[in-house]
């Protein structure tokens, strides 16, 4: 029973009551915005030979525009369906006003797509008003409320019945009332799949501008990966000269002097060589800290599940790892999935003050997803410069991408997603590490 009535509410009452909001807020946007700002378009366009007002005006307007077509993206996005923002980034000048302005939202054919998605998307968005009218005026019948009426003697009327003339006809209200409640909520989810399947021709990008849009993706993405390409190797470069290479130098000097003095003190040689067997095993252990920071070793003999767990245990609190994936990914991606998975696990250990956390990867339709998560108080901000924000670039060098949810008293989940082949099949159990 229990099954069933789940089973009711996953398949009709839950998408129904989406399907009626859904339906209500987009004929309202639709029959409040559409008319007025297409007006409102051509007017400032018929307005530029007027002292130029149409230069100024017609920036502000398509703004307007847009701000509403994004309400329709979001709107469509509660019955699962994406519809990409297709415009051009705004030059750095182009501020409201000027000339830069007005050419770059001319030039921009999405401007143009939605100027012609407005009056035929008012009638779309319009008729979706159905979609909330028809099952309200259905529950109306199903609560029983003409019956109501009838019986204190109101005059009112329900369905084909126009008044109730009698006790029969009011309680004929409720199958009427249940079959205009799910014929309202069928025909609904229609209306709003056919608005927004019409959106779905004029407000997305075309197939030009997507590959546009996807070139400046990738031009934005290798120049940050050039970029930290560059910074690692100052990195590494420092690190030697600061480092190995120090101790490499008074090595050399320690060896030198025990040359000298091989015949007259041969116990100041002992001391020289044993302070050069100390140096030389700071020196080693230097250059290994430093191969392990470019590529660890763990990574090419244990993979990227095994790693994932040796990162697990060196932290100071439970962190439960779940790994699932049926192969190897390509050594690049271990790389950057393992470094991404270890910036979380510094953050939880450094700032989160959590109890637990835990790591989750898998691979689903040739993507490799990462969710490294904590309990702890929350707040975290990419944008604040912590090593989140790299490990965003680094994952974008592989069109990956990264989300970090944490809101003030947490959970923190970091989710990180990229494209991923994987090598020949095996299976990776799934265990806690603590």
């Amino acid at each position: 029973m229990d099954s069933s009535v789940r089973g009711i509410a996953r398949e009709w009452i839950r998408p129904g009551a989406v399907t009626v909001v859904q339906g209500l807020l987009t004929a309202l946007l639709s029959l409040t915005t559409h008319v007025a700002l297409f007006v409102l378009s051509l007017a400032s366009l018929l307005l530029i030979p007027v002292f130029g007002v149409g230069f100024a005006l017609f920036p502000g307007v398509t703004a307007l525009v847009r701000t509403v077509t994004g309400a329709h993206r979001r709107l469509a996005r509660w019955g699962g369906v994406e519809l990409p923002s297709p415009y051009r980034p705004a030059p750095a000048d182009a501020q409201f006003g000027t000339w830069r302005r007005f050419r770059w939202v001319v030039a921009d054919p999405a401007t143009w797509r939605d100027l012609a998605w407005l009056l035929p998307g008012a009638a779309t968005g319009g008729a979706c008003l159905a979609a909330f009218a028809l099952p309200l005026y259905g529950l109306e019948g199903v609560l029983g409320l003409p019956l109501a009426l009838h019986t204190a003697g109101v005059e009112y009327g329900y369905g084909p019945f126009w008044p109730l003339g009698n006790l029969f006809q009011a309680l004929l209200c409720f199958p009427l009332g249940a079959l205009f409640l799910f014929a309202g909520l069928a025909a609904g989810r229609w209306l709003v799949w056919l608005h927004v399947t019409f959106a779905g021709f004029l407000l997305p990008p075309t197939r030009t501008a997507e590959l546009a849009l996807r070139v400046r993706q990738l031009t934005v993405t290798r120049a940050e990966t050039v970029d930290a390409q560059a910074a690692e190797l100052r990195r590494i470069e420092r690190d030697l000269h600061d480092g190995a290479q120090a101790r490499l130098v008074a090595l050399s000097m320690s060896i030198g002097l025990a040359e000298q003095l091989v015949q007259r003190d041969p116990d100041a040689v002992r001391r020289l060589l044993a302070e050069a067997r100390e140096s030389s095993g700071q020196a080693l252990a230097e250059l290994r800290g430093l191969v392990r920071g470019i590529h660890p070793p763990v990574l090419a003999e244990r993979g990227l599940d095994g790693a994932v767990r040796a990162l697990a245990l060196a932290v100071p609190l439970p962190v439960e790892v779940t790994v699932d994936l049926p192969g190897r990914p390509l050594a690049p991606v271990e790389s950057a999935v393992y470094f991404a998975v270890a910036e979380g696990l510094a953050n939880v250990t450094k700032h989160s003050g959590a109890s637990r956390a835990w790591i989750r990867l898998g691979h689903v339709d040739g993507r490799l997803t990462v969710e490294v998560g904590d309990d702890g108080r929350g707040g975290a901000d990419p944008a604040a410069g912590s090593g989140l924000a790299g490990v965003g670039r680094r994952l974008a060098a592989f069109d990956g991408t990264m989300v970090a949810t944490s809101p003030v008293g947490g959970p923190t989940v970091i989710s990180m997603e990229l494209p991923c082949e994987l090598s020949s099949p095996r299976t990776s159990p799934s265990s806690g590490t603590g």
